[in-house]
């Protein structure tokens, strides 16, 4: 039986106090770009848990790293609290994108932040070396500015597209960045090109080199979570641009 586990609802952890920050979420998608983009984000700016979520939408999986059991959807900030991190390392079905984000949203406004930046990737058959974006009015001259591409047309589905598409209806800015990666393996590569975007436009610094040299290993290491994606992906489709 579920009727313990919520819709959807966020538990936090540790002592960090969150002061009005930006969050930046990846979640598993093509190449697995905005896992590892953040996950690399989060071991670069030496960001703490601060949370997970819990929801009896997300199938019952723990994920374990280096024998370290952890919740699949996790929270994470940096020292003062400025920045803010969600990954999740789990397919989502599409059955509780609508209250999830809705959990996340929630929780943003009472942290008081105002923008919120998805990290994803667009399947194609190579990456290109360049980042993508959409966002709202005031922010694309921004984007422009540091040498990100506007996508012409498109939409964003998933819960991607979900969490974006709740920012619309509230006072928190939305924010996508996106690129092309391999639509079959892992694709370091392209996680660098969006950090690397990240940092044009947020002032973070973030050293993508050794992303950029374990891209072997990376591939090895997520391939299994890479085909649950892919498998996913003929069922329910995440993103079309």
């Amino acid at each position: 039986m579920q009727s313990g586990i919520p819709e959807a609802e966020i538990y936090e952890v540790g002592k960090n106090k969150l002061k009005n920050p930006t969050i930046f979420v990846g979640f598993v998608g093509a190449g697995l770009v905005g896992t590892i983009a953040v996950d690399h984000m989060i071991n670069e700016l030496d960001m703490k848990e601060v949370g997970f979520l819990r929801s009896k939408h997300l199938p019952p999986s723990t994920v374990f790293m280096q024998g370290r059991l952890r919740h699949p959807f996790r929270i994470y900030s940096n020292n003062d609290g400025s920045i803010c991190s969600i990954i999740c390392e789990i397919v989502i079905s599409k059955e509780g994108i609508y209250n999830i984000a809705m959990a996340i949203l929630d929780w943003a406004e009472k942290k008081g932040s105002n923008e919120i930046i998805v990290l994803d990737g667009v399947a194609d058959k190579k990456h290109d070396g360049e980042a993508f974006f959409a966002a709202e009015v005031d922010l694309c001259r921004i984007m422009e500015e540091n040498d990100i591409k506007m996508i012409p047309q498109g939409f964003i589905t998933g819960i991607s597209g979900g969490i974006l598409n709740e920012c619309l209806i509230r006072k928190i800015r939305g924010i996508t960045l996106l690129v092309k990666a391999d639509e079959l393996t892992p694709d370091p590569l392209a996680a660098a090109t969006i950090i690397d975007a990240v940092n044009r436009v947020y002032d973070t610094e973030i050293n993508t080199k050794n992303l950029k040299k374990q891209k072997e290993q990376i591939g090895m290491d997520l391939r299994e979570l890479s085909d649950k994606y892919s498998e996913h992906k003929k069922i329910d489709s995440n993103m079309y641009m």
